[in-house]
């Protein structure tokens, strides 16, 4: 792969905004067909499995899906000393990426939906037990996606990572955002899918927390770099992650 930056970043940002788009809007139309909150989680859950899945397969040859931020760093701290993860420009244009379109694409499901375009989610998540659960799906989601890659086994991202989200959004306790740019354009929408401000601080405190423990399942289970002789793909130049897309 030799996409430019530019082109890598539009498609981290086009890609996290439907990512939220999908979030959002599923929550707010799973939520205008039922009344029943487990038939909401439901629908909102499928729909971002597939979602997700179909947005690696198409972006992940461009950027490398990460969509996410603390996948981004975490494929910079593991590959800083032998040059293999991403380069510190490439971050510092990421992020910033994929927060605005995060915010983007909460916004545009507020649109499509006929809700106010921006406003702040009254849905607080302050808890402990939340704080907890967002640590663990972070943690896996990077367990995941590194361990697929240290094994040759990157081809099965789009399918392995979805698969995990959705599983993740029923056994974690927050329904695993995971993913600190979703976390904070899901405060711009006070719908199903909201999170309060005030709520968003020790979210993303905990996914930071996840990731580092992430890494470092991957470097006791898989070793600190990919086996000799397996058919581990490269999407992004000088970058570790294969197809390395966020969680919700």
């Amino acid at each position: 792969m030799s996409a430019p930056l530019g082109r890598r970043v539009a498609a981290e940002g086009v890609g996290t905004a439907v990512l939220v788009a999908v979030v959002v809007g599923s929550g707010v139309q799973a939520t205008e067909l039922s009344r029943d909150v487990g038939v909401q989680l439901l629908a909102n859950s499928i729909s971002t499995v597939f979602g997700l899945g179909v947005l690696i397969v198409l972006l992940g040859p461009v950027s490398g899906a990460h969509f996410n931020p603390a996948v981004t760093l975490a494929a910079w701290f593991a590959g800083r000393r032998g040059g293999d993860g991403p380069t510190p420009r490439e971050v510092i244009a990421y992020i910033p990426a994929q927060i605005a379109g995060a915010v983007g694409g909460a916004v545009l499901a507020d649109a499509m939906f006929a809700e106010p375009l921006v406003k702040w989610s009254t849905h607080d998540r302050s808890a402990g037990h939340l704080w907890l659960g967002e640590a663990v799906a972070t943690a896996g989601l990077v367990l995941l996606i590194f361990g697929l890659n240290r094994t040759g086994q990157g081809r099965f991202a789009a399918a392995a990572v979805a698969s995990y989200i959705g599983a993740a959004y029923w056994f974690t306790s927050s329904t695993s955002f995971a993913n600190p740019a979703v976390t904070i354009g899901r405060t711009f929408t006070d719908t199903f899918a909201g999170i309060a401000p005030a709520s968003v601080l020790p979210f993303i405190a905990a996914q930071l927390a996840g990731a580092a423990v992430g890494l470092g399942l991957v470097g006791l289970l898989f070793g600190s770099a990919v086996p000799s002789g397996t058919a581990a793909a490269v999407a992004v130049p000088d970058d570790e992650t294969e197809l390395a897309a966020s969680a919700p």
